[in-house]
């Protein structure tokens, strides 16, 4: 099992930009994708997520309405669409594959055993 996030980058606030998560060794299925991220001297904190069983999607309060996820199953790839982008955003973006099918666990971290590599997104004028 193997997730490759890319995509991220230097942008300016107010920019945009679009993060992949290619999944490998395994069919969506019945997992959920989660994008977390981890900001210099924080923890590590929820994002996103979708299950790609019927694409309900969940967000963390910080970035509803401006960041959007999606799932291409056809690819195996999950998007994470980042508009509106503030220096707050700046973090190393994850993306984590988890057997979930509750709604409610989702968000939880612990549920996600497969995690790729980060992307850092720096967002800085």
């Amino acid at each position: 099992v193997q997730l490759q996030a890319s995509g991220g980058g230097l942008v300016q606030p107010g920019g945009s930009l679009r993060l992949s998560c290619a999944v490998s060794g395994f069919t969506l299925g019945y997992y959920a994708i989660g994008w977390f991220r981890q900001a210099p001297g924080k923890g590590r904190e929820g994002v996103s997520f979708i299950k790609s069983s019927d694409g309900t999607t969940q967000y963390a309060d910080s970035v509803q309405g401006r960041f959007t996820i999606s799932i291409d199953n056809a690819e195996n790839t999950v998007y994470l669409q980042m508009n509106g982008l503030n220096p707050e955003d700046t973090a190393v973006y994850y993306c984590a594959a988890g057997p979930i099918t509750i709604l409610q666990a989702m968000g939880v971290m612990s549920r996600y055993p497969y995690w790729g590599q980060g992307t850092q997104v720096t967002v800085s004028s």
